[in-house]
């Protein structure tokens, strides 16, 4: 076998094997293929498609091009994938939840991608709190606490690593093959048994219309179950920010209340059941998903969420207290200020992009790879759609290290903002169930 064969065979429409993708996998793990070749692959893929039976394969191929975890726990591993959002912070709830009711949870989490955070910045947010465990510690957490959320080690899907830097420098992103293979390599390859997937949709999530989330969830839920993993979807709504809070620790606090008991964000408490429900009847600790988000709405209400939570902060180097002191462990910016709504109305429309973007203005995301992040910034007490405004009241509060910054972010959620003389229907949370 040949790179070159393989991209010509790919460019005139000819799938390659199974054989075939799982040696090109391998080669871009080791480096026998080029990165001009890799980009080569990756348009090939984008413009004519690998087809059910082809996308398997090379999800396959690229979670066997590193080590694929196994586990012999008492309970089923397993585990949530979010297509990314805007305030989108549920997995800091659902682990804990799912290791209360029993389920043992390797969390391989992302940092922040364009506008949207990442779960690994939000628990740094927390003081000492590590994301970068060895499989041995890992190993060990899982057994003791039953949930952790980490970062992927350099052994995990190594093609995907390289695959993905080439499609970012080669407009090759967008394609639902290589997203499905780039998400699910890493996935299996924590050894899961069961994989439920929030695919967000509308202006804050990446798939902005239905048509495109359902072609992605569908694409990741049949790839998934042709790869042996017990997989459901749920298409849901990014019209507005999830949580009330955009920004690493902002996110933290919204979790830590409602995990509490303190505020409860209503939203994040629906979908944390709504996926957690999903998770359970797949991994055989409920009798359907009804019953499942049952189960994890009493890990909530009863505080065992929140004290799952803080053994697995403690457990990977944060405060030993800080369930209990969580509002004094956290850092706050220096300069808070209100933005005012420009004039009165309902809310009828937010770009959800648009106010992850006045996030990393404030420093809050990554400009370029290697950014250092201030985990402090963002926006808080966000208006969500329907709500009548007055002119002058605020729409939310900014958080920013500077004056300056906190202006061009005011400008920036201003923007984001339509409003109009009619209240609009509240949108769906959950829009569709894909099986």
């Amino acid at each position: 076998m040949d790179a070159r064969a393989i991209i010509v065979s790919l460019r005139d429409g000819v799938v390659p094997s199974a054989a075939e993708l799982q040696w090109f996998a391998q080669g871009l793990a080791t480096g026998a293929v080029t990165d001009a070749q890799a980009g080569a692959f990756a348009m090939a893929v984008l413009l004519k498609g690998l087809g059910e039976q082809g996308r398997v394969a090379l999800t396959r191929a690229m979670r066997d091009s590193g080590h694929v975890l196994e586990w012999d726990m008492p309970g089923p591993v397993l585990d949530k994938h979010s297509t990314g959002g805007i305030g989108d912070c549920v997995s800091l709830m659902l682990a804990p939840a799912l290791a209360a009711c029993g389920a043992y949870v390797p969390m391989i989490s992302g940092r922040g991608l364009g506008h949207t955070g990442g779960t690994l910045d939000k628990l740094e947010s927390i003081p000492g709190f590590k994301t970068g465990l060895t499989e041995d510690q890992l190993r060990r957490q899982l057994k003791d606490i039953r949930c952790a959320i980490v970062s992927a080690s350099a052994e995990i899907a190594p093609a995907d690593r390289r695959l993905y830097a080439v499609r970012d420098v080669t407009g090759t992103v967008e394609s639902v093959d290589l997203i499905t293979a780039s998400i699910l390599s890493k996935k299996l390859a924590a050894g899961l048994e069961a994989l439920v997937l929030d695919v967000k949709c509308g202006s804050g999530a990446f798939m902005k219309t239905l048509e495109e989330a359902e072609a992605l969830a569908r694409a990741l839920v049949h790839t998934a179950q042709g790869a042996g993993c017990m997989t459901s979807a749920l298409i849901t709504d990014m019209s507005q920010p999830l949580a009330t809070a955009a920004g690493n620790a902002l996110e933290v606090i919204e979790v830590m209340e409602t995990l509490t008991g303190t505020s409860v964000n209503a939203a994040l408490w629906d979908i944390t059941m709504a996926l957690g429900g999903e998770a359970l009847a797949l991994g055989g600790l409920a009798a359907d998903p009804a019953d499942g988000a049952g189960r994890i709405e009493q890990a909530l209400e009863s505080g065992a969420a929140a004290e799952w939570f803080g053994r697995m902060v403690a457990a990977q180097g944060g405060p030993l207290d800080f369930v209990e002191r969580w509002p004094d462990r956290l850092p706050a910016a220096t300069v808070i200020r209100e933005v005012p709504s420009l004039r009165q109305g309902f809310v009828t429309a937010i770009d959800g992009q648009g106010l992850g973007l006045a996030v990393v203005g404030l420093g809050g995301g990554r400009q370029r790879e290697g950014d250092k992040l201030n985990l402090s910034v963002g926006l808080s007490d966000l208006a969500g759609i329907g709500e009548d405004i007055g002119a002058g009241d605020p729409l939310c509060m900014v958080h920013a290290a500077t004056e300056a910054a906190a202006e061009e972010a005011i400008l920036r959620v201003q923007a984001a903002y339509a409003m109009g003389a009619v209240a609009p229907p509240d949108p769906d949370l959950i829009i569709k169930r894909i099986t």
